[in-house]
């Protein structure tokens, strides 16, 4: 009997050094995966979509070079479908936990992505902080141009692009998670970050079907660097209603909050002919809503703080008068961008990009009272009053304090 049970466990052990020395084609095996870190989605010809996946080639991050990666597209019917064709293609599984951004031309954002959200949100794989793209151009060409030209990686430049929206206030970092929550948010409406690739003008009105768009203007940009992310693409519900341009997107970020500190240029109260250049630290606007006779009122009001950025020999800003002058060309000149983009965003986008609407639940007794009065479909009816007061000083006088 004893035999039997030594035999038993030779033959266990046995067993074991096999299977622990067989190859495998597991999804586990890093080997075995193929790591995306871009997915754009344009309409096909022969199928319903064009996907494409971006992936890198892998090579260390340490080097000096930058490091090339693998783009390849498929037609299929969905993004399941062309997923699974895309791992036949190459032999191996993708893997999207180390995705960067999903582009969506915008062909396909103006009918609905609705169901690409849904897909992408119920995917174990993606991170809620991948960042939603929306490109002028096609997703695939915008894919194909993007070459940072101070990064050594593709990865790290998808990465660190959108911070600049903390002190340009010119983008936004819009991930599919907060974009996911704004879908399906009673409150407000979700947006993108508007991206293109730098090959000339475009038409400003884009059309598909019977629905028109405003597009935001042309940026300046003359480089190396093919792709840019410039500006926001509004939604309303889930389909592209219009674009705002870099000075509308920093209004967007001043009403949320969202950017530290910016650089705007307002005109010389002693000279029409010049402008004068101001950094201004964001003091937090605050937001108010109230419903009169039935149609929501808003009213934008904060302080801010500046100094005056661009001096000249003969500017005597010493002068108290000046300053007061200068401070009150500011509060004009912020108070009148913040007024068009709000009645933009009601009157010509009918969305709530700006997420009033959290702040109109609080005047309905329950729920279901909000719901009954339909804030989304009310927004393009508001009004809006905007007060800002701002304290311009001159060069290192200023504190951020």
């Amino acid at each position: 009997m004893s035999k039997w049970i030594k035999n038993g466990f030779i033959i266990i052990a046995l067993l074991i050094l096999v299977f622990s020395f067989t190859p495998s084609y597991t999804s586990l095996s890093i080997d075995n995966l193929a790591y995306v870190v871009a997915i754009g989605i344009d309409k096909g010809e022969k199928e319903a979509y064009k996907v494409t996946f971006q992936f890198t080639t892998g090579t260390s991050s340490q080097s000096s070079e930058q490091n090339p990666s693998i783009i390849n597209s498929v037609e299929a019917s969905s993004i399941d479908i062309a997923i699974n064709l895309m791992n036949a293609y190459i032999s191996k599984e993708l893997n999207l936990s180390h995705c960067k951004v999903i582009v969506f031309s915008e062909e396909i954002a103006v009918e609905g992505i609705s169901d690409f959200i849904y897909t992408f949100i119920n995917h174990v794989q993606l991170r809620p902080s991948t960042n939603i793209i929306i490109s002028k151009a096609t997703a695939l060409s915008y894919i194909e141009n993007t070459e940072p030209i101070l990064e050594s990686l593709v990865t790290k430049y998808y990465d660190v692009f959108p911070n600049s929206s903390k002190y340009t206030g010119y983008v936004s970092n819009v991930t599919i998670g907060e974009f996911y929550n704004a879908l399906v948010c009673d409150t407000c409406e979700p947006f993108g970050i508007l991206g293109g690739v730098s090959t000339g003008k475009v038409d400003q009105t884009f059309k598909s079907g019977n629905d028109f768009y405003v597009r935001s203007m042309e940026t300046n940009f003359v480089g190396e660097q093919g792709s840019e992310n410039l500006g926001l693409a509004v939604f309303k519900e889930d389909k592209l209603v219009g674009e705002l341009n870099a000075i509308e997107t920093l209004c967007l970020s001043l009403v949320r909050n969202q950017v530290d500190s910016f650089l705007i240029s307002v005109p010389n109260p002693d000279n029409e002919d010049e402008k004068i250049d101001i950094s201004i630290n964001n003091r937090n606007l605050t937001s108010k809503v109230e419903i009169i006779n039935g149609t929501p009122f808003i009213t934008i009001s904060g302080k801010l703080k500046g100094f005056i950025y661009s001096m000249t020999e003969n500017d005597n800003y010493a002068d108290t008068s000046i300053l007061e002058k200068i401070s009150e060309s500011v509060n004009f000149h912020l108070e009148n961008l913040l007024t068009q983009y709000l009645y933009k965003t009601s009157t010509v986008f009918h969305s709530d990009i700006n997420g009033f609407g959290k702040h109109a639940v609080s005047l309905f007794l329950t729920l279901p009272e909000f719901e009954s009065y339909n804030w989304l479909d009310n927004y393009q009816y508001a009004t809006f009053q905007v007060n800002i007061e701002a304290e311009i000083q001159t060069g290192t006088m200023i504190t951020t304090s």
